[in-house]
């Protein structure tokens, strides 16, 4: 591998995140440097090679046509020491990494732990709560638990739930919603950063959202269930953020209808890597809570033609 003295790595790291990104600024972005570092790195990776791997464009990199070959080997060579190095951080056979959102974690999954725990005492679980998406061939996580329409390429994903929604609030203010149109009536808690319509739950009554009284936003739907919880107003829940509480009656569902939204949860995982007994058991026990969730909610929705 004497060829490698030739040219310094942080060179070749920078030619191969700029030609498989397209731009200095997402090479700068995924390296951790200034797009005018990289450039640097770049102009002296091509001196040291000899040849151009880029044309300067007006629209920015072009590989020439030698940088066309040579990166894409490139992108071969790092790929293996990406996952070389990933060899490295991921956790002994009695650790179980799990990527989940911070929301379906503190809300659904955590309280629901000890259980695994007991049945599973040999088995530590470590959870990564975010929405980020990983790379599951490379990364040290395990399994990842997402929502979506399940159009994800390239890994292995297995159907859990359909997202449902439907309005919840303190049992208080649940006393003055007889129907449907007194949701007028009521302050309306809002989770600022989700993208889920009222209009989906109210347009097979004939209301429209516009008409919903303003109430508190907040940027974390954790927060905004704490706040209908505290009797601030209504809001917009689905199954696994409001179970917990609908089941201790914290919360109540004032009426039996729920919308679809489109979207489910599922279990993802490395389409690449096998799957052990670690990852086949929480999986198995993955869908049997979930199952569990599903059944306490029964199945009174709207059609689906009304929420689409």
């Amino acid at each position: 591998m004497r060829n490698l003295n030739h040219v310094h790595l942080n060179g070749l790291r920078a030619l191969e995140s700029a030609g498989r990104l397209g731009s200095l600024q997402a090479a700068a972005d995924e390296i951790g440097v200034s797009p005018g570092a990289v450039s640097q790195q770049i102009i002296r990776a091509e001196a040291r090679l000899g040849r151009p791997v880029f044309e300067r464009t007006p629209r920015g990199l072009k590989p020439t046509e030698f940088g066309a070959r040579f990166l894409e080997r490139l992108t071969a060579g790092f790929r293996a020491l990406d996952e070389a190095v990933a060899t490295s951080r991921r956790h002994a056979d009695d650790i179980l990494t799990i990527s989940v959102a911070p929301v379906l974690a503190s809300k659904w999954l955590v309280p629901r732990l000890g259980a695994w725990s007991r049945l599973n005492p040999g088995i530590q679980l470590r959870l990564d709560a975010s929405v980020a998406l990983v790379d599951l061939d490379t990364s040290d996580i395990d399994i990842a638990i997402r929502v979506g329409d399940g159009d994800w390429p390239g890994v292995r994903k297995e159907f859990l739930l359909e997202q449902e929604i439907f309005p919840v609030c303190a049992p208080d203010m649940a006393a003055r919603l007889g129907r449907p149109e007194d949701l007028y009536g009521v302050p309306v808690v809002r989770d600022a950063n989700s993208n889920l319509s009222w209009d989906a739950w109210l347009q097979p009554f004939g209301l429209s959202a516009d008409r919903l009284k303003p109430g508190n936003s907040f940027t974390d739907a954790a927060l905004a269930l704490d706040a209908a919880i505290a009797g601030q107003g209504v809001m917009l829940a689905w199954q696994t953020l409001a179970e917990y509480a609908l089941s201790v009656g914290t919360l109540v569902a004032p009426f039996p209808q729920r919308a679809r939204t489109g979207l489910s949860y599922w279990l993802v995982t490395s389409a690449n890597r096998p799957e052990d007994r670690r990852i086949r058991g929480f999986k198995a026990w993955m869908k049997d809570e979930i199952a569990e969730t599903a059944r306490k909610f029964g199945r009174e929705i709207f059609p689906k033609t009304f929420a689409e």
